[in-house]
Protein backbone atom coordinates (compact mmCIF):
# COMPACT_ATOMS: atom_id res chain seq x y z
CA UNK A 1 0.00 0.00 0.00
CA UNK A 2 2.77 2.37 0.83
CA UNK A 3 4.14 1.75 -2.51
CA UNK A 4 0.78 2.35 -4.34
CA UNK A 5 0.87 5.67 -2.07
CA UNK A 6 3.99 7.30 -3.71
CA UNK A 7 3.00 6.35 -7.14
CA UNK A 8 -0.17 7.66 -6.78
CA UNK A 9 1.91 10.93 -5.23
CA UNK A 10 4.04 11.07 -8.85
CA UNK A 11 1.13 10.77 -10.66
CA UNK A 12 -0.63 13.71 -8.80
CA UNK A 13 2.55 15.49 -9.32
CA UNK A 14 3.35 15.03 -12.66
CA UNK A 15 -0.54 15.62 -13.52
CA UNK A 16 -1.06 12.48 -14.78
CA UNK A 17 -5.08 12.30 -13.36
CA UNK A 18 -5.75 9.91 -16.40
CA UNK A 19 -3.59 7.23 -15.60
CA UNK A 20 -4.26 8.34 -11.46
CA UNK A 21 -8.17 7.60 -11.79
CA UNK A 22 -7.78 4.36 -13.22
CA UNK A 23 -4.93 3.02 -11.06
CA UNK A 24 -6.81 0.67 -9.01
CA UNK A 25 -9.00 -0.37 -11.83
CA UNK A 26 -5.99 -1.81 -14.17
CA UNK A 27 -4.25 -2.72 -11.19
CA UNK A 28 -6.82 -4.98 -10.41
CA UNK A 29 -7.41 -5.93 -14.58
CA UNK A 30 -3.49 -6.92 -14.53
CA UNK A 31 -3.90 -9.05 -11.45
CA UNK A 32 -7.34 -11.49 -12.45
CA UNK A 33 -5.84 -10.71 -16.65
CA UNK A 34 -2.22 -11.69 -15.76
CA UNK A 35 -1.00 -8.37 -17.71
CA UNK A 36 2.48 -7.68 -18.85
CA UNK A 37 4.35 -5.12 -17.41
CA UNK A 38 4.28 -3.50 -20.96
CA UNK A 39 0.55 -3.87 -21.60
CA UNK A 40 -0.29 -2.58 -17.93
CA UNK A 41 1.74 0.13 -18.88
CA UNK A 42 -0.04 1.28 -21.99
CA UNK A 43 -3.73 0.29 -20.89
CA UNK A 44 -2.44 3.62 -18.54
CA UNK A 45 -0.91 5.62 -20.50
CA UNK A 46 -4.43 5.24 -22.97
CA UNK A 47 -6.26 6.55 -19.79
CA UNK A 48 -4.42 9.16 -19.60
CA UNK A 49 -4.40 10.26 -23.44
CA UNK A 50 -8.41 9.63 -22.99
CA UNK A 51 -8.19 11.78 -20.35
CA UNK A 52 -6.60 14.51 -22.42
CA UNK A 53 -8.58 14.23 -25.14
CA UNK A 54 -11.46 14.58 -23.69
CA UNK A 55 -10.50 17.54 -21.84
CA UNK A 56 -9.21 19.59 -25.34
CA UNK A 57 -12.60 18.41 -26.93
CA UNK A 58 -14.92 20.01 -23.82
CA UNK A 59 -12.80 23.15 -23.88
CA UNK A 60 -13.24 23.43 -27.72
CA UNK A 61 -17.35 23.14 -27.11
CA UNK A 62 -17.24 25.42 -24.37
CA UNK A 63 -15.21 28.00 -26.87
CA UNK A 64 -17.61 27.33 -29.57
CA UNK A 65 -20.72 29.12 -27.95
CA UNK A 66 -23.46 27.50 -28.70
CA UNK A 67 -27.04 28.46 -27.80
CA UNK A 68 -27.73 24.60 -26.99
CA UNK A 69 -25.17 21.33 -26.40
CA UNK A 70 -26.79 19.61 -29.37
CA UNK A 71 -25.86 16.53 -30.94
CA UNK A 72 -27.19 13.94 -33.94
CA UNK A 73 -28.09 11.74 -31.58
CA UNK A 74 -30.72 13.93 -29.86
CA UNK A 75 -32.12 14.72 -33.31
CA UNK A 76 -35.52 12.76 -34.16
CA UNK A 77 -34.80 12.43 -38.10
CA UNK A 78 -37.69 9.50 -38.13
CA UNK A 79 -40.08 12.89 -36.88
CA UNK A 80 -39.78 14.19 -40.48
CA UNK A 81 -39.81 11.90 -43.64
CA UNK A 82 -38.29 14.16 -45.80
CA UNK A 83 -35.15 15.15 -43.65
CA UNK A 84 -31.82 13.95 -45.76
CA UNK A 85 -30.53 11.74 -43.65
CA UNK A 86 -28.03 9.96 -45.02
CA UNK A 87 -26.28 13.39 -46.46
CA UNK A 88 -26.28 14.81 -43.06
CA UNK A 89 -25.02 11.59 -41.34
CA UNK A 90 -22.30 12.11 -44.18
CA UNK A 91 -21.29 15.87 -43.71
CA UNK A 92 -20.84 14.42 -39.94
CA UNK A 93 -17.58 12.91 -40.56
CA UNK A 94 -16.37 16.57 -41.28
CA UNK A 95 -14.66 15.24 -44.77
CA UNK A 96 -16.57 19.31 -45.72
CA UNK A 97 -13.96 20.79 -42.99
CA UNK A 98 -11.11 18.98 -44.73
CA UNK A 99 -11.81 20.28 -47.80
CA UNK A 100 -12.75 23.67 -46.81
CA UNK A 101 -16.54 23.54 -48.42
CA UNK A 102 -19.50 25.06 -46.04
CA UNK A 103 -23.51 23.85 -45.54
CA UNK A 104 -26.29 25.93 -45.74
CA UNK A 105 -29.21 24.41 -43.97
CA UNK A 106 -32.13 26.94 -45.61
CA UNK A 107 -35.71 26.62 -44.34
CA UNK A 108 -38.89 27.67 -42.27
CA UNK A 109 -38.95 28.09 -38.97
CA UNK A 110 -39.09 25.33 -36.80
CA UNK A 111 -37.37 22.32 -38.99
CA UNK A 112 -34.49 21.87 -37.01
CA UNK A 113 -31.96 24.26 -38.89
CA UNK A 114 -30.75 25.44 -36.07
CA UNK A 115 -30.61 22.42 -34.32
CA UNK A 116 -28.04 20.37 -36.51
CA UNK A 117 -25.66 23.26 -37.48
CA UNK A 118 -24.99 22.73 -33.58
CA UNK A 119 -25.00 19.31 -34.08
CA UNK A 120 -22.53 19.70 -36.79
CA UNK A 121 -20.57 22.07 -34.86
CA UNK A 122 -21.13 19.38 -31.90
CA UNK A 123 -19.45 16.60 -34.16
CA UNK A 124 -16.53 18.66 -35.47
CA UNK A 125 -15.22 19.57 -32.02
CA UNK A 126 -15.54 15.56 -31.41
CA UNK A 127 -13.07 15.47 -34.59
CA UNK A 128 -10.39 18.10 -33.37
CA UNK A 129 -11.46 21.00 -34.81
CA UNK A 130 -12.34 25.10 -33.74
CA UNK A 131 -15.88 26.07 -33.49
CA UNK A 132 -17.44 29.54 -32.99
CA UNK A 133 -21.56 29.49 -33.01
CA UNK A 134 -23.22 32.68 -33.94
CA UNK A 135 -26.26 34.79 -34.72
CA UNK A 136 -26.38 37.12 -37.85
CA UNK A 137 -27.30 40.13 -35.61
CA UNK A 138 -24.62 39.51 -33.00
CA UNK A 139 -22.20 39.16 -35.63
CA UNK A 140 -22.99 42.16 -37.54
CA UNK A 141 -23.37 44.02 -34.12
CA UNK A 142 -19.93 43.05 -32.87
CA UNK A 143 -18.24 43.80 -36.28
CA UNK A 144 -20.01 47.62 -36.39
CA UNK A 145 -18.93 47.87 -32.62
CA UNK A 146 -15.47 47.06 -34.06
CA UNK A 147 -15.59 50.39 -36.18
CA UNK A 148 -16.79 52.98 -33.87
CA UNK A 149 -13.95 51.98 -31.35
CA UNK A 150 -10.84 50.97 -33.83
CA UNK A 151 -11.03 47.37 -33.42
CA UNK A 152 -12.72 46.07 -36.19
CA UNK A 153 -9.42 43.75 -37.17
CA UNK A 154 -8.83 42.39 -34.17
CA UNK A 155 -12.77 41.59 -34.23
CA UNK A 156 -12.51 40.05 -37.27
CA UNK A 157 -9.70 37.76 -36.60
CA UNK A 158 -12.12 36.03 -33.96
CA UNK A 159 -13.59 34.80 -36.49
CA UNK A 160 -11.30 34.10 -38.55
CA UNK A 161 -9.45 31.89 -37.19
CA UNK A 162 -11.77 28.98 -36.68
CA UNK A 163 -12.13 26.13 -38.62
CA UNK A 164 -16.12 26.03 -38.36
CA UNK A 165 -17.97 29.41 -38.18
CA UNK A 166 -21.64 28.88 -37.98
CA UNK A 167 -23.80 31.48 -38.35
CA UNK A 168 -27.47 31.30 -37.37
CA UNK A 169 -30.33 33.16 -38.89
CA UNK A 170 -28.59 34.27 -42.00
CA UNK A 171 -30.55 36.86 -44.52
CA UNK A 172 -32.95 37.99 -41.61
CA UNK A 173 -33.47 41.49 -43.40
CA UNK A 174 -31.57 44.02 -45.94
CA UNK A 175 -28.29 44.79 -44.79
CA UNK A 176 -26.85 48.07 -44.33
CA UNK A 177 -23.88 49.36 -46.59
CA UNK A 178 -21.45 48.72 -43.95
CA UNK A 179 -22.70 45.04 -42.92
CA UNK A 180 -22.71 44.05 -46.93
CA UNK A 181 -19.04 45.55 -46.79
CA UNK A 182 -18.34 43.36 -43.40
CA UNK A 183 -19.47 39.91 -44.63
CA UNK A 184 -17.79 40.61 -47.84
CA UNK A 185 -14.74 40.66 -45.87
CA UNK A 186 -15.74 37.93 -43.56
CA UNK A 187 -16.63 35.35 -46.28
CA UNK A 188 -13.70 36.47 -48.63
CA UNK A 189 -10.97 36.12 -45.74
CA UNK A 190 -12.76 32.78 -44.17
CA UNK A 191 -13.68 30.96 -47.48
CA UNK A 192 -9.67 30.25 -48.23
CA UNK A 193 -8.77 28.55 -45.11
CA UNK A 194 -11.66 27.73 -43.36
CA UNK A 195 -15.88 26.19 -43.62
CA UNK A 196 -19.10 27.71 -42.81
CA UNK A 197 -22.67 26.33 -41.49
CA UNK A 198 -25.30 29.05 -42.24
CA UNK A 199 -28.77 28.56 -41.58
CA UNK A 200 -31.55 31.05 -42.85
CA UNK A 201 -35.08 30.78 -43.76
CA UNK A 202 -34.50 32.17 -47.23
CA UNK A 203 -32.97 30.47 -50.50
CA UNK A 204 -30.07 32.10 -51.10
CA UNK A 205 -30.91 32.90 -54.18
CA UNK A 206 -33.09 35.58 -52.13
CA UNK A 207 -29.80 36.36 -50.61
CA UNK A 208 -28.93 38.87 -53.18
CA UNK A 209 -31.44 41.63 -53.07
CA UNK A 210 -30.40 41.97 -49.41
CA UNK A 211 -27.31 44.06 -50.50
CA UNK A 212 -27.37 47.33 -51.16
CA UNK A 213 -24.65 47.10 -53.73
CA UNK A 214 -24.92 44.28 -56.55
CA UNK A 215 -21.50 43.60 -57.47
CA UNK A 216 -20.49 42.95 -53.40
CA UNK A 217 -23.53 40.21 -53.23
CA UNK A 218 -22.13 38.88 -56.25
CA UNK A 219 -18.66 38.80 -54.85
CA UNK A 220 -19.66 37.86 -51.38
CA UNK A 221 -21.92 34.82 -52.45
CA UNK A 222 -20.74 33.65 -55.31
CA UNK A 223 -17.87 32.26 -52.94
CA UNK A 224 -19.85 30.81 -50.24
CA UNK A 225 -22.24 29.24 -52.62
CA UNK A 226 -19.84 28.20 -55.04
CA UNK A 227 -18.23 25.97 -52.01
CA UNK A 228 -21.41 24.90 -49.96
CA UNK A 229 -23.99 22.05 -49.66
CA UNK A 230 -27.32 23.58 -49.92
CA UNK A 231 -29.87 21.53 -47.48
CA UNK A 232 -33.42 22.93 -47.75
CA UNK A 233 -35.29 21.56 -45.10
CA UNK A 234 -39.20 20.75 -45.56
CA UNK A 235 -42.07 19.22 -43.54
CA UNK A 236 -43.30 19.62 -40.69
CA UNK A 237 -42.17 21.41 -38.01
CA UNK A 238 -39.14 19.61 -35.79
CA UNK A 239 -40.06 22.36 -33.19
CA UNK A 240 -43.36 21.37 -32.31
CA UNK A 241 -42.22 17.83 -31.20
CA UNK A 242 -40.25 19.70 -28.16
CA UNK A 243 -43.69 21.89 -26.95
CA UNK A 244 -43.76 20.46 -23.45
CA UNK A 245 -47.39 19.16 -23.96
CA UNK A 246 -46.16 17.11 -26.54
CA UNK A 247 -42.97 15.67 -24.54
CA UNK A 248 -45.58 14.61 -22.11
CA UNK A 249 -47.52 12.69 -24.51
CA UNK A 250 -44.71 10.80 -25.24
CA UNK A 251 -43.97 10.05 -21.85
CA UNK A 252 -47.22 9.06 -21.37
CA UNK A 253 -47.38 7.06 -24.76
CA UNK A 254 -44.43 4.75 -23.50
CA UNK A 255 -45.76 4.65 -20.00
Amino acid sequence: MTDIHHLENKLRALKLTGMLNTLDLRLSQAQKENLGFTQFLEFLLEDEVQRRANKKMARRITMAYFEEEKSLEQFDFNFNPKMPTRYIHDLATCQFIERKESVVFCGPVGVGKTHLSQALGHQACRHGYNVLFTKSNRLLSDLGGGRADDTWEKRLRRYLKTDLLIIDDFALKEFTKLQAEDLYELIDSHHRHGSMVITANRSPKDWYPLFPNPVIAESALDRLISSSHIITLTGKSYRSLLRPERVLEKEVATV
